[in-house]
């Protein structure tokens, strides 16, 4: 694979734009201060953002993927972040094995 310019300025400018995106998000963040729900709706954000891109993989796959997600999200509530992914991992190789699913 080679890397022409194009490919790399386009790289590059999604790279800044993303840097951007995020150091605007703290900018704007430290001009308002929230309290009590206002807090507690912005703290559980992140999960409710990660069950919606995972709820329909996991409702639309193959049994071993759908099996395999429950055991992670088990995993998840015990387990730092990468024990996590490598249950989650472990999890769809042994099942895809052992229900003859294969990709």
């Amino acid at each position: 694979m080679t890397l022409d310019g194009t490919t790399f300025l386009a790289i590059a400018l999604m790279g800044l734009v993303t840097y951007l995106t995020r150091i605007a998000g703290l900018v704007i963040a430290r001009r308002f201060r929230l309290d009590g729900r206002a807090r507690a709706a912005l703290d559980a954000l992140p999960v409710s953002v990660l069950a919606a891109v995972i709820a329909p993989t996991l409702l639309t796959s193959s049994v071993a993927e759908s099996l395999a997600g429950v055991v992670t999200i088990f995993a998840a509530f015990r387990l730092p972040l990468l024990g996590t992914v490598v249950v989650g991992v472990v999890a769809v190789v042994v099942l895809r094995l052992a229900l003859g699913f294969s990709r």
